[in-house]
């Protein structure tokens, strides 16, 4: 079971192998092609820091406790009607994508973030929507 805040279930979703770091990249690949090749993979919502987090590189700025941060969070938990402490396979949180979510949702949700620039988010949204789950990513 992997532990994920509110806004990774979005970051996960436009991942293709960029990152802050080598150890960062690493640890989010490998969480995403676990997610990928076995959906039932179970997922608990966590309020802040989570396993993604853990890697996140010690230099300059941790933005993991920011507030803005953890404000998108919530807006996006709330967004998919999902709750922090709720356990649910991958393959849930998908379906709930598909129900509560549109690609253009990330222009507003995660307006300033700096990965939301390269559209990737919104391309694993529509992924989603047409039924292809997660991005391969080697």
């Amino acid at each position: 079971m992997y532990k994920l805040r509110g806004h990774h279930l979005f970051c996960l979703l436009g991942y293709r192998g960029m990152g802050y770091s080598e150890e960062y990249v690493k640890n989010m690949t490998h969480i995403h092609q676990t997610l990928k090749s076995n959906p039932n993979t179970l997922v608990q919502l966590v309020k802040g820091p989570d396993q993604l987090c853990e890697k996140y590189p010690n230099s300059g700025e941790y933005h993991c406790q920011d507030q803005n941060i953890y404000e998108r969070d919530a807006v996006i938990l709330e967004k998919m009607d999902l709750k922090i402490g709720q356990i649910l396979k991958w393959e849930e949180i998908e379906s709930r994508v598909r129900k509560h979510v549109i690609p253009t949702d990330i222009h507003s949700i995660c307006e300033t973030c700096s990965w939301r620039s390269y559209g990737v988010c919104e391309q694993g949204i529509e992924r989603i929507h047409g039924g292809k789950g997660l991005w391969k990513v080697e």
